[in-house]
């Protein structure tokens, strides 16, 4: 069992900077989170894409923001569960949750933080009548280790920049790449873009456009996928490999099951106060929630944890009172026995 002060659901950026907000009232957190790493859709679905609205930073790539906030919580010593679902939650008669994953991780706290983002999401899957059969026979939605790829030979279908990424990467390691996508035009950055193009003139990356994938055969696994051209006679493209990266679909997943008021697949919260649920003791922050006015922004997520991470000092040490200091004040004393503040003033008399 995982004890902790704050359990947070979600790990991405509102996630992440609420273990700092909590650290600063000497609160501990964990996090679990369904993805392989921190970092939230930032890390998994656009780490090179740049956000022009956080505070102080004209211009931030996603996956850089994720690592400045990681480094920001580090010294309060957050714990993970990586790569599991929260799948149930049991309030205790003590009035804390216990919240057990898909793996059967057990976590207790007596409150609990959804920052999930838009939910758990679920890949795009491309129309084809046997697609499930072969789901980890060859077939995969999302690439985690790129090395299992190596002297394979590879089908990405797409048109996005995950589409044009992976055909750029794997075009070093796999056997032979083959890109496919139902138009001629690309939807991604215009660098990489221009990579595809390059690598395709040089014989390393193979692409069929417009075309779409109308087959996939094989027997213990993938073999072959069956390209159709528009008004031409479907060809067979032998592969180990069927990559569709049509994206992510998000949704609540076993979180729309705990009992929760939802509206338009986002949970309800009192935003007057401090963004609970109809549960006390259950919070929800970020993306995942909605309330009159609400903006799906990331700022607007810190600062909802700012607020949520003060009501939760209150239901874990009743009836005390925290006053709020500025760091610029009172400086930051972290779990791992660093300090930060700032330089204090010279005391020194003028002749």
């Amino acid at each position: 069992m995982i004890t902790t002060d704050i359990l947070i659901i979600g790990a991405g950026p509102t996630g992440l900077f609420t273990v700092f907000e909590a650290g600063l009232l000497k609160l501990k957190c964990h996090l679990i989170d369904a993805l392989p790493q921190a970092g939230g859709q930032c890390t998994e679905l656009y780490p090179k894409k740049p956000i022009y609205d956080i505070p102080a930073y004209p211009e931030i790539l996603a996956g850089d923001l994720t690592d400045k906030l990681l480094e920001q919580c580090k010294q309060f010593e957050p714990g993970f569960t990586l790569g599991e679902r929260a799948e149930t939650i049991e309030k205790q008669e003590d009035g804390s949750f216990i919240v057990t994953t898909n793996k059967g991780t057990e976590h207790k706290a007596p409150v609990v933080a959804i920052a999930g983002g838009l939910g758990s999401f679920e890949p795009r899957k491309p129309l084809l009548d046997n697609i499930t059969d072969f789901e980890d026979k060859g077939v995969e939605y999302m690439i985690k280790e790129p090395e299992m790829y190596r002297n394979k030979n590879v089908v990405i279908a797409g048109g996005g920049d995950s589409a044009l990424d992976w055909s750029i990467f794997l075009s070093d390691i796999a056997k032979s790449v083959t890109l496919i996508h139902r138009r001629n035009e690309f939807r991604g950055h215009l660098d990489s873009v221009e990579k595809v193009q390059e690598l395709k003139n040089l014989g390393k990356i193979n692409l069929i456009t417009p075309a779409e994938i109308t087959a996939i055969n094989g027997n213990e696994k993938v073999e072959s996928v069956e390209v159709t051209k528009k008004d031409e006679s479907p060809i067979l493209v032998k592969t180990d490999h069927f990559i569709p990266l049509f994206g992510l679909s998000p949704k609540l997943g076993p979180i729309a099951n705990w009992g929760l008021e939802i509206e338009k697949n986002a949970i309800k919260v009192n935003n007057a106060l401090d963004y609970q649920t109809n549960i006390p003791g259950i919070y929800a922050i970020g993306d995942v929630n909605t309330y009159p006015g609400k903006l799906k922004l990331i700022l607007c997520g810190f600062h909802e944890a700012t607020l949520m991470c003060q009501s939760a000092y209150q239901i874990i040490n009743p009836g005390k009172r925290f006053v709020l200091k500025y760091t610029t004040v009172a400086g930051v004393n972290g779990f791992d026995g660093t300090r930060k503040e700032a330089p204090k003033a010279v005391v020194k008399a003028i002749n």
